[in-house]
């Protein structure tokens, strides 16, 4: 039997975890790229986190209330919700 190699890639940890925890992981990473702010519509991150965008949604929804670190809001609508998140 052989053992294969672990590596410790972006991806596989956003594979990891529930997905709230792979969508909270993300919007961290991304805010810390984005000098502390992203704007974002679900349908454009879908894959990179591995969930569909009304799921996207959903769980954005529960992080507004749940994620001390990141300050979460709608930030308008036009053919989908555009979010706008920040660190703290």
């Amino acid at each position: 039997m052989s053992a294969t190699p672990s590596t410790s890639s972006n991806e596989e940890r956003l594979n990891a975890g529930s997905k709230e925890e792979r969508l909270q992981t993300y919007l961290r990473q991304r805010t810390e790229e984005g000098n502390g702010e992203v704007y974002f519509k679900s349908k454009f991150i879908a894959d990179d986190v591995g969930l569909s965008p009304k799921e996207i949604g959903a769980l954005m929804l529960k992080l507004c209330d749940s994620a001390s670190d990141l300050s979460i809001e709608k930030w308008s609508y036009t053919s989908a919700t555009t979010w706008r998140v920040t660190n703290g």
